[in-house]
């Protein structure tokens, strides 16, 4: 498991913009939106060592962005393992378009029963009530 990569790509459309999800007020690929594709990579990435039953959840991201990519552009985010411990699983994280890297960052999953989750999530719901 560790050391292997997965990459997704995503085209920055309007919806994936700054101004759209107000992250910002420009026409330029939201930080949230390459976060999304970072965390997209990395879930896929896992779920490829998952028993029936099982997800994995995202419970830290620490990312710089550090480029913008323009209105069309696309954008490639890749997910690297670096490390696992039970059923915690540590990433490297990265985005880049045409020109180059435009983030890079760490990430942690954790493993976790489906059903359970969504259990405990529901009861929780239920008790804010």
């Amino acid at each position: 498991m560790i050391g292997k990569t997965k990459e997704i790509s995503v085209t920055v459309d309007r919806e994936k913009l700054a101004c759209t999800v107000g992250s910002g007020s420009l026409e330029v690929f939201a930080t949230p939106m390459m976060i999304a594709a970072m965390e997209q990579a990395a879930c896929t990435l896992l779920q490829e060592f998952l028993e029936e039953g099982q997800t994995s959840v995202g419970t830290m991201m620490h990312v710089a962005h550090s480029a913008a990519t323009p209105l069309g552009m696309q954008v490639t985010a890749a997910a690297t393992i670096t490390a696992q411990e039970g059923r915690k699983v540590e990433f490297e994280v990265s985005a880049r378009d045409a020109c180059g890297e435009i983030g890079r960052g760490t990430h942690t999953r954790f493993v976790v029963d489906a059903a359970k989750f969504l259990s405990k999530t529901n009861a929780k719901r239920e008790a804010a009530e």
